[in-house]
């Protein structure tokens, strides 16, 4: 069994801020509530609507906050290489800076690393009906189908590839060269770590979708980009 003590700093969350000054302070909130956290890594990206101010400030309030900054927008996988060289912990989750995802699924998440049944776990979106049915139905449909040119190409079997909630063993995911300076990391880390043979499960997660009017960036362009990835990273050898 392991003691709380070490599940109490196990985490360490690795989060990308890009003007999300609305959510910022919410989703912090909501991560350092954690028991498992032992250090939130947020890497203000560049931002020009008050999030690297507040990051300041919220790093003042808890000494877990390891606060960095890139002077200009280079992208969410140039942000997580910032991130992922910073960390201390032996666990770490990709967090981002809004509010679709549910800091409160660390636990089940980290649940079968600690326990050594798997080296990485990704949290589903679409393995509960109930987030399919409130999934915006354009995102639900091209998340389907770059999985499923994922699944092709790698041999793996997962139902979401593109979800934000990736979890590692910290010493496994430094062994990646994250080349991608944006949303390309997700299907990127995913053809590497399929290359590397590790073990992978995916446990479902809650998920509360968001509009673009509500500020959601991802969009038809980095589809394209994302399945030029899948084909690039799925062909290229090794992990770096």
């Amino acid at each position: 069994m392991t003691s709380s003590g070490e599940q109490s700093a196990a985490l360490s969350v690795l989060m990308p801020v890009y003007n999300e000054v609305g959510t910022l302070r919410a989703i912090v909130s909501a991560v350092l509530a954690q028991p498992a956290v032992g250090e939130l890594i947020a890497v203000d990206d560049g931002s020009s609507d008050g999030s690297r101010e507040l990051l300041v400030e919220l790093a003042k309030e808890d000494p877990r906050i390891r606060a960095f900054f890139h002077e200009v927008n280079r992208g969410k996988g140039a942000a997580l290489r910032t991130a992922i060289e910073a960390i201390r912990c032996n666990y770490a989750i990709i967090q981002d800076a809004d509010l679709e995802y549910d800091p409160t699924e660390y636990e089940k998440l980290l649940a079968p690393l600690i326990s050594n049944e798997v080296d990485v776990v990704y949290g589903t979106r679409y393995a509960q009906a109930k987030n399919v049915q409130e999934a915006y139905f354009g995102q639900y449909l091209a998340n389907r189908a770059l999985t499923w040119f994922c699944n092709r190409l790698t041999g793996l079997r997962l139902t979401d590839m593109e979800t934000c909630y990736k979890m590692f063993r910290s010493s496994l995911l430094k062994e990646i060269s994250i080349e991608e300076k944006g949303f390309g990391i997700e299907p990127e880390v995913t053809a590497k770590i399929a290359k590397m043979g590790i073990r992978l499960r995916e446990v479902p997660i809650k998920y509360v979708a968001r509009a673009y009017s509500a500020g959601k960036k991802i969009g038809w362009k980095d589809g394209v980009r994302t399945l030029a990835c899948i084909v690039r990273y799925s062909i290229k050898k090794g992990n770096r």
